[in-house]
């Protein structure tokens, strides 16, 4: 018997659940996929996966050695995707016409002061609705960007760690900041920055307060000041000093657009790579959004350095912004992950949706044969979680968290599709059927569960959330 079916086996106080004859298992890192045929069983008292049952076999113990089985043959299975970039806050200005059509540094300075009017139930719901949106879209974990802490929003991580908990989701927040405002030659407006003090005090707190270590963890905290045009070459430095004394991961904004490109060489005569190094951030420690434009050399430095990329496709296309060079960076040793922005510049918060933007706008960069569905769900899922520091989960294997999406491939859509995993990703998937996150369900029949398994009001949720966004816009 292997070693991986006899080091888990039978502890009398095991609640096995087999996820029984899967339609298709993606099981990430390039994996053999028949490794898995027979489906996966799951322990759900310790929440993680402990046997892959191949082709032709039963669980070690026979069937009888579960308590719960499910036919997952009508289901793809794949790692409960994760999503390294996001701005949750930003659900609440969707599709508002006045920055529809602008680039980004045009789209921000419209939407800053709309953002300044955050408060702390308008948060509460915008990370709420956000969260629910992706745990339908197959998201088991996510990295939210959070850098905006108005008067009266002092506990903004607080309150997301709150909504994490509720919904029984990883996360990875990330104590966002600015401190470079107008009158000192930044982007933001005055009354959106803070004090550099402030900020590394409320960083500390939070992560003695909240953040996780091990695996497991289910709330993370990270260093993420905005961009290099709304924080200050001290801050950066700061924050990556104490993001090493306090053993936290690193993250901003870096070479999205041409427009931050040109920033940087007029304020501090460097590139935007360049300025990452002098500030102390080139290195294995930080995963950076974007990733645009960088050129031949700084991709090398990048991947010598261990650096990690959240590519944004949807992102990227809907401002403008370029596209990411992808596979070069991967080739190079860079870590991809994919993650979808903010819910104001994709207008959504779905990760299967974006496996698909991913494939399809790095194959206009690379072809068809380079840029495979099964590499855009590795970036999705194996990457992202390389991206976040994490080897717990991302991949289906034995010892790993019990985090899986499992998607149904029928209706119109489907009709006619022959192979499951290219299905999945060509199309277009959009919402899962079940994903559960440490062996516990958290979307059944395609709806997000609350606190107390039940599933989640979304009537109520929109209706609250919608009215938020009315009050956010009007002024």
């Amino acid at each position: 018997m292997p070693q991986e079916q006899r080091s888990h086996r039978f502890q009398p106080s095991a609640r096995r659940l087999w996820l029984r004859d899967p339609l298709a298992v993606h099981l990430g890192a390039g994996a053999k996929q028949d490794r898995a045929e027979r489906g996966i069983v799951i322990d759900r008292d310790t929440g993680t996966i402990v046997e892959l049952v191949p082709a032709g076999g039963e669980p070690a113990g026979g069937a009888g050695s579960v308590a719960e089985v499910v036919d997952a043959s009508a289901h793809v299975i794949t790692p409960g995707l994760i999503n390294t970039h996001h701005h949750f806050y930003q659900t609440l200005t969707r599709a508002w016409a006045p920055v529809a059509d602008l680039p980004l540094f045009g789209w921000l300075r419209t939407l800053y002061p709309v953002w300044a009017r955050l408060t702390p139930r308008a948060l509460e719901l915008a990370t709420t609705v956000a969260m629910a949106e992706l745990l339908e879209s197959g998201c088991t974990t996510a990295a939210d960007h959070h850098y905006l802490f108005p008067t009266g929003l002092d506990e903004a991580i607080d309150i997301q760690v709150d909504v994490v908990r509720a919904l029984g989701m990883r996360a990875m927040l990330t104590r966002g900041s600015m401190s470079l405002g107008e009158k000192d030659g930044g982007l933001p407006p005055q009354q959106t920055v803070q004090d550099a003090e402030v900020i590394l005090a409320d960083s500390r707190r939070l992560v003695e307060a909240y953040h996780e270590r091990g695996a497991g963890a289910q709330v993370q905290i990270a260093f993420a000041p905005c961009s290099p045009f709304s924080v200050t070459t001290e801050l950066m430095r700061e924050s990556a000093d104490l993001a090493a004394e306090l053993d936290v991961r690193l993250h901003t904004h870096l070479a999205e657009t041409i427009d931050e490109e040109d920033f940087c060489r007029q304020r501090f005569g460097l590139r935007t790579v360049d300025y990452l190094e002098s500030v102390g951030w080139l290195g294995d420690r930080a995963w950076l959004a974007h990733g645009v434009h960088f050129d031949e050399d700084e991709i090398h430095r990048l991947g010598a350095a261990g650096a990690a990329v959240a590519h944004c496709p949807t992102s990227n296309m809907r401002l403008a912004s370029g596209i990411a060079r992808a596979v070069e960076l991967e080739d190079a040793g860079v870590t991809i992950g994919l993650g979808v922005d903010g819910s104001a510049s994709n207008d959504a918060s779905n990760l299967i949706r974006e496996v698909r933007q991913a494939l399809y706008l790095q194959r206009l960069r690379y072809g068809a044969d380079i840029v495979t569905c099964d590499r855009v769900l590795d970036w999705a899922t194996t990457g992202s979680a390389a991206a976040l520091g994490r080897d717990d989960i991302g991949a289906i294997e034995v010892g790993r968290q019990a985090d899986l999406a499992m998607f149904r491939l029928d209706g119109l859509s489907f009709s006619g599709s022959h192979d499951p995993i290219p299905a999945l990703v060509l199309c277009g998937a959009e919402k899962a059927d079940r994903v559960m996150v440490a062996g516990r369900w958290r979307v059944i029949d395609g709806r997000a569960l609350g606190a107390d398994g039940s599933e989640l009001d979304k009537e109520a949720l929109i209706a609250a959330h919608q009215q938020e966004a009315r009050r956010l816009v009007a002024g």
